[in-house]
């Protein structure tokens, strides 16, 4: 028996007859002819968890266009930004509406009818067995029997209004209209794609992080703040460092203690012991709008700061000597500080220090002489142990990175679309760099592999002890390489900014990509090379935040290239002057959603306040897209064909038919 024969005979037993096979076929060529799903798009959420949570339950604005256009000018706009408060928030709104309405049966009937009205509307492009999967099951029945049946329809008026009743009567109401909101917010979003960067800055990456492990569909393609805590949850010490240093910098540490229990207590008792009389006058926390931390609480912060700032330093020397041929020794800089000069000689050039309390870089013990800048003291490295136990047996952390690993990769190509975080490396004149890594050399596609591959590596028990060793190595190139996919730069000018006045150091090269991404040939030669093919083909990604308020816009090449990066955390606002983008993929077309700032949830429940939301049309197809033009419709053809070969085959007798 060939291949194509036992293919078949699996085949069969799910299809055992001639009528389940033809059944089938008729099934999926009816879901080939549906319009596609909603595809949203959102990068570099950045922990603002409130933000990216309400987005989702608006479904970028979505939501409340449809309520728009199904109700007109029959009910108040005031009335409209009711129903959709309530969809968002149905919990905490019925509480409100509760306690103010007289007749409450009356709301509940109106409001049940209108609720079914916008879930009707946002099922219409799916079948009836999607949207029964995404039914809750206790309302299963009573949703579906209500979206199929119309009270217009005068045969069916008294059968509906019976059924209203009835979910009224029997006090499940509330209980209703939570589980139908619930469904429209699901059904208005069918795929998410989540382009990096949902770690640090913001309060809430552990809460984004919940809700992603909940939410029906979606995939993340991995960004530099991603990886950086997927290295420090595999064991990267340096990584560790690097998650501690941001989260002080930004007085963030509700993600580390309250989201996933890491004790910060060791690192501020080193930090008082050692830094006590330090004003750490350039490590105080840069609070986002809205934050208040009391003085001593910020002294003490900057101290933790400065603290894992120079243990950071002096753990990524030790790996940067470890692997020369990364070509980054050159940012051991602890190693040519003059202490009694108060200098740091970079590239032959001596730099004034505006800092120059480092009591961690020689002993004052005679016996103690640390003879390497760049070694750790004893107390460091017993703080490090701690910290890096406390990372380590995080089992919430360990959940969140595994979703992460399970749902992400370095790329993604989706429906004509190529998807990453960053950039590709690229030469002066365009074409893709080779990176040399364990001693072969990647470009393009092939690099985004192996590099996924050696990322999941560090994290499989059954990898080779020295791969597993320069896997888990890898993730701080990853993060500040100059030929790294998520950092693309000549340096991270991080030592610089905190301990030199000079600003022309802090300068940080950007790569080709980000010189060349405006070109449209460019672009084609990256899509070329990952194999994508189509005349509507873009490339989507984030990383650079767009400077909207300066005029730039973040369609790029012709429209080959949408950068979606509009600065969605708090810290970024003044820089971008916006909050964020979201790319929304319908069956007409692209369009681009600006956002502004939202307020917050309590907000928005209270005052039906909803992000201010303005959408750019980016391109328009000629036709409505249907599932057919997507890569889903390329997998149903394919099962179709075999459908219909095994069709051929119980009809010619090749195989028998399985009946009861």
């Amino acid at each position: 028996m060939n291949t194509d024969q036992k293919y078949l005979h699996l085949l069969s037993t799910t299809y055992p007859t001639v009528a389940d096979a033809a059944s089938e076929i008729i099934n999926l060529e009816a879901i080939m002819n549906l319009p596609k799903g909603t595809e949203h798009f959102l990068a570099d959420l950045h922990g603002e968890h409130e933000a990216f949570q309400h987005v989702l339950k608006n479904a970028s604005g979505n939501i409340k266009r449809k309520v728009s256009e199904i109700f007109g000018n029959t009910i108040r706009e005031s009335e409209k930004k009711e129903l959709c408060t309530l969809i968002y928030y149905p919990e905490q709104k019925l509480e409100l509406i509760k306690a103010q309405e007289n007749d409450l049966d009356d709301w509940y009937r109106i409001t049940i009818h209108q609720l079914v009205r916008v879930c009707r509307d946002v099922s219409s492009k799916y079948t009836r067995s999607k949207v029964r999967k995404s039914l809750p099951e206790e309302f299963s029945y009573i949703i579906e029997e209500l979206l199929h049946e119309r009270s217009d329809d005068q045969d069916k008026a008294a059968y509906v209004a019976v059924i209203v009743d009835t979910i009224i009567s029997t006090g499940r109401a509330d209980d209703f209209i939570v589980a139908i909101s619930n469904v429209i917010q699901r059904l208005a979003i069918d795929q998410l794609h989540i382009l990096g960067d949902i770690y640090d800055r913001g309060p809430g990456a552990h809460i984004i992080m919940d809700t992603l492990r909940q939410y029906h569909s979606w995939d993340i393609q991995w960004g530099n703040h991603d990886i950086l805590w997927m290295g420090a949850a595999v064991g990267n010490d340096a990584c560790i460092c690097n998650v501690l240093r941001l989260s002080l910098r930004y007085a963030n540490l509700a993600t580390l203690e309250e989201g996933y229990g890491i004790n910060l207590v060791p690192l501020a008792t080193f930090a008082l012991d050692t830094y006590g009389d330090d004003p750490c006058t350039e490590f105080m926390p840069r609070l986002l709008k809205g934050s208040t931390m009391d003085e001593k609480t910020r002294q003490l912060t900057a101290k933790m700061h400065k603290a894992i700032s120079i243990i950071q330093f002096k753990v990524e020397a030790e790996i940067f000597h470890r692997h020369p041929e990364w070509l980054m020794e050159d940012r051991c800089l602890l190693e040519h500080i003059n202490p009694e000069r108060h200098t740091c000689t970079i590239d032959g050039k001596e730099y004034e220090l505006k800092d120059w309390n480092f009591p961690t870089l020689c002993s004052s013990n005679e016996k103690d002489v640390i003879t390497n800048k760049c070694n750790m003291t004893k107390e460091e490295q017993e703080l490090m142990k701690k910290l890096h136990h406390s990372f380590r047996v995080s089992e919430k952390l360990r959940k969140h990175i595994r979703t992460i690993l399970s749902h992400g990769c370095m790329y993604n190509i989706c429906n004509q679309n190529l998807l990453f975080h960053a950039s590709v490396p690229l030469n002066e004149d365009g074409s893709l760099k080779q990176v040399c890594i364990l001693g072969k050399e990647y470009s393009g596609r092939q690099l985004m592999e192996y590099i996924g591959q050696l990322i999941r590596a560090a994290f499989q028990n059954d990898t080779p002890a020295d791969t597993k060793a320069y896997a888990k190595d890898y993730f701080l190139y990853l993060w500040c390489g100059k030929d790294s996919p998520l950092f693309d730069k000549s340096k991270m000018a991080t030592f610089e900014r905190y301990f030199l006045s000079d600003r022309d150091t802090f300068h940080e090269e950007k790569g080709c990509y980000f010189k060349l991404r405006n070109s449209a040939e460019v672009c084609d030669r990256i899509l070329d090379a990952f194999g994508v093919k189509g005349e509507t083909r873009h490339i989507i990604n984030g990383h650079v935040p767009v400077h909207a308020a300066s005029g730039e816009n973040p369609i790029k090449a012709g429209g080959r290239l949408m950068v979606i990066d509009g600065g969605f955390s708090e810290a970024y606002h003044t820089e971008t002057g916006i909050a964020g983008y979201t790319l929304i993929y319908h069956s007409r077309g692209f369009q681009l959603v600006q956002h502004e700032p939202f307020t917050s949830a309590q907000d928005a429940i209270q005052r039906c306040t909803d992000i201010k939301s303005t959408t750019q049309i980016v391109e328009m197809s000629t036709h409505r897209m249907l599932v057919a033009d997507t890569d889903k419709g390329e997998e149903l053809r394919m099962q179709i064909n075999d459908l219909k070969d095994l069709l051929y085959a119980y009809r010619h007798g090749i195989i028998k038919e399985k009946r009861n």
